[in-house]
């Protein structure tokens, strides 16, 4: 794949990136403020609080996992040229070659597209949903999953130009640090897709979960992933 040119404009981001953005984090913080006035009532049981916090542990596993099998289908079976979708995919799968480049774009620029699926999902929970369980769940899978490609983009930030509250997120492991992360960028690009904490990495890549699914695919679709073909380069 030939290396993706970067103007420093697109760098910075458009009215309608920031107008997705905004509205995806007020989705995630009424969700949170939500979830946290309806644990910390008086009418909550403790019962009811020890599930909910089972329920946040799920989601955020959940949202770990996911952003891992979304990362894997764009990197190995992503169309650069589909009409709607193929800008992203193609700077997606040239940011092997440019990894820096994430790091320099402006955060609503990295997570637009998670703030409109964030409203479009979640804004119901948020305005029907009486149920802590669920409340939990969904506000904690919600912020992970929209904040995720940021997670990545400071995955790929100079420590110095981090705000001391993610480096220590970085070091506790509870958001994606950049030395777990730095394995995924080494060829063939076939490991650690994982991009909130990188948790489900060790499950995933030790038991080859991808590498299973790729053989499926390729015997019933006669289709490679783009690791393969790197990996014949090595």
């Amino acid at each position: 794949m030939p290396p993706l040119q970067f103007e420093e404009e697109s760098w910075q981001s458009t009215r309608v990136q920031l107008a997705c953005f905004a509205s995806g984090c007020a989705t995630v913080m009424i969700s949170v403020a939500k979830f946290i006035s309806m644990f910390l009532s008086k009418s909550t049981g403790l019962r009811s609080r020890i599930e909910s916090i089972f329920a946040v542990v799920v989601g955020y596993v959940l949202a770990d996992f996911l952003t891992g099998i979304v990362h894997w289908a764009i990197d190995n079976y992503g169309d650069p040229k589909h009409p709607v979708s193929g800008p992203q995919i193609e700077a997606i799968q040239c940011h092997h070659q440019q990894p820096w480049i994430l790091a320099k774009r402006h955060v609503a620029t990295n997570i637009y597209i998670q703030g409109v699926v964030a409203t479009l999902l979640f804004s119901p929970v948020n305005m029907f949903c009486e149920d802590l369980n669920l409340l939990a769940f969904t506000s904690v899978f919600a912020c992970c999953g929209f904040f995720s490609q940021q997670f990545h983009a400071w995955a790929h930030t100079p420590r110095r130009k981090l705000p001391p509250v993610v480096v220590v997120l970085q070091d506790s492991g509870i958001i994606l640090g950049p030395s777990h992360h730095a394995g995924h960028h080494q060829p063939p690009f076939d490991r650690r897709y994982c991009i909130v904490s990188g948790f489900c990495d060790w499950f995933l890549d030790k038991s080859n979960f991808f590498v299973g699914i790729e053989v499926v695919l390729f015997h019933m679709l006669g289709v490679e992933p783009v690791s393969w073909g790197t990996k014949s380069l090595l």
